[in-house]
């Protein structure tokens, strides 16, 4: 067996961190903090589009959206983003990562500023257009997962890869705590500029009273403000060189791969046209995705990728996207009719936002801070640990934190967060971009992301009719479910699966790209390929 090894590649592998990967860090995270805040945002504004397009006079209780709006508001764009890490993850494969990088910021700065214009005569059209729109918003996103992930693997040095790609996912903290800052400013703004009387005072229904015309230009300036950061971003990633690695290695062109870096790296590359020739045309690194050789080496990593994603999605979104009917349930949040509309757009982003600071945005930089010395596997074993421990916490004496602890329930639920952004929700990010081969890397990443948007997809809908109490009548027309308890408990129980699969998928801490996936190497034999963690066998 003997290496073959690029100088090119052991260039980035050996490279001290330098301006180019803060560069890339940045670029490909601010990707992320768009997603981030276009995926999340609808949750702020969706009471708000029931109190106005919803609502008839006489009604008791505010508007609200029905249920099947509801769902495909909340849940279309995650569709968009299923589709679209599919078909950008195989695309970054068969065109490369850039060609196509600047592709989906353009369609997400376009959808973004579209969704806030959507019009319609009446609120079935305007709602029709809305959901049109953020599916291909969603389908922008999607490609964002697979080809920032890709990109920021092959930049990186193999000594703070972990980081680095943790550093671009971690941008979705920071785009989480925008949507909520955003919000907060917005309908601060608007709610003393247009004051207007809570829906219900005094015993007085103020009805139509209580949602301003003004309200309707809230949600639309939350909406299209994702496509700030979109649009700043656009000329940078223009700039950016193709990887190495897809250059190289799949696209074949070693002169182009060595000229690229060494302007990036500012050090003289050599070519080495013969050694790539030598590597690309070794039947051992030929195989397909649906070949059995594929599913010798990497089925085990691919279920394990996939299956871990699928299982953190279901928890992670159905909590994000559900966290105001949560914290209502709790008495965290006043009853809507005791509130404008527009203060409660005021009320829910505050929710968010200090959930942000406190769990979401330390949980995602203590995974950068960590993955490069704990390991990817034990930090997604710790968080699916945890958040399986705090969901019973909450779950168990739900009654007890309902009527007599609303800050201990807050606090346990921020803690959730905290493990899951230190833990799965960053290291389903991070594993898929480097255990697979450079030719099917982006593909295999889209599927494994796919996979866990198809989860946040169950998480968003079936979460959010399990959660319904058992007595219909009460439920606002969502059939019966089984409560919110009930709901929290299937989540533990979701979390703990997850512990189960993450022995499937191998550490790659401290190796190169090529030295994991054995694209380095020419085949006297059979060749050993990475294994799914040593500590599997004991436990299966």
């Amino acid at each position: 067996m003997g290496k073959e090894q690029l100088g090119v590649l052991n260039a980035l592998d050996a490279a001290k961190t330098q301006w180019y990967h803060f560069t890339a860090i940045v670029i490909a995270g601010m990707g992320f903090f768009t997603d981030a805040y276009d995926l999340f945002s609808i949750s702020l504004v969706t009471k708000l589009l029931g109190r106005i397009y919803y609502y008839t006079e006489g009604q008791k209780s505010p508007g609200a959206l029905p249920i099947s709006v509801n769902a495909a508001v909340n849940g279309v764009a995650l569709c968009g983003t299923l589709a679209g890490q599919l078909f950008f993850g195989w695309l970054g494969d068969k065109m490369g990562r850039k060609s196509v990088y600047g592709v989906t910021l353009i369609l997400m700065l376009v959808c973004s500023i579209a969704s806030g214009l959507s019009f319609g005569r009446h609120a079935g059209g305007v709602m029709a257009t809305l959901c049109f729109f953020r599916f291909w918003l969603g389908f922008g996103i999607g490609g964002d997962y697979p080809l920032s992930a890709t990109i920021m693997s092959e930049y990186a040095n193999k000594r703070t890869r972990g980081a680095f790609i943790a550093a671009v996912f971690a941008m979705q903290g920071f785009g989480i705590l925008a949507g909520g800052v955003v919000s907060l400013f917005v309908s601060s703004l608007f709610n003393k500029r247009y004051p207007s009387p809570a829906f219900q005072q005094n015993g007085i229904i103020n009805g139509s009273k209580s949602t301003v015309p003004q309200a309707d230009y809230v949600w639309r300036i939350i909406l299209m403000f994702g496509a700030l950061p979109a649009a700043l971003t656009y000329y940078w990633r223009m700039k950016m060189p193709e990887t190495a690695r897809y250059t190289a290695l799949v696209a074949k062109n070693a002169k182009q791969a060595a000229t690229d870096m060494a302007r990036v790296l500012h050090v003289d590359i050599e070519a080495e046209e013969d050694k790539v020739t030598k590597i690309v045309e070794d039947q051992a690194n030929s195989f397909g995705l649906f070949s059995r050789e594929f599913v010798r080496r990497h089925g085990l990593h691919l279920l394990g990728t996939t299956t871990c994603w699928f299982l953190v999605d279901v928890a992670y979104y159905s909590q994000n996207l559900s966290q105001k009917d949560i914290f209502t349930n709790i008495g965290w949040l006043p009853s809507a009719s005791k509130m404008n509309a527009i203060y409660e757009v005021y009320k829910i982003a505050r929710a968010q936002t200090i959930i942000a600071l406190c769990g979401t945005i330390p949980g995602y930089w203590f995974t950068v801070a960590f993955i490069d010395k704990m390991g990817r596997f034990k930090i997604q074993l710790m968080g699916f640990f945890f958040m399986t421990v705090f969901m019973f916490a909450l779950a168990i004496p739900y009654n007890y934190w309902k009527e007599h602890n609303h800050t201990g329930f807050v606090i346990i639920y921020a803690l959730t967060f905290f493990f899951a952004n230190f833990g799965p929700n960053a290291t389903t990010f991070v594993v898929p971009a480097e255990i697979f081969p450079a030719r099917l890397r982006s593909t295999c990443h889209g599927l494994s992301a796919a996979t866990g948007k198809a989860g946040a997809i169950v998480g968003a809908f079936g979460i959010l009719y399990a959660s319904q109490g058992p007595d219909k009548s009460q439920n606002g027309g969502y059939p019966a479910g089984i409560g919110m308890k009930n709901t929290l408990i299937v989540l533990g129980c979701v979390n703990a699966l997850g512990m189960f699969f993450t022995f499937f998928v191998p550490e790659a801490k401290g190796k190169s790209l090529e030295e994991i996936t054995g694209e380095d190497e020419t085949q006297n034999g059979d060749m050993e390929m990475p294994r799914a963690h040593p500590s599997r066998a004991n436990y299966l």
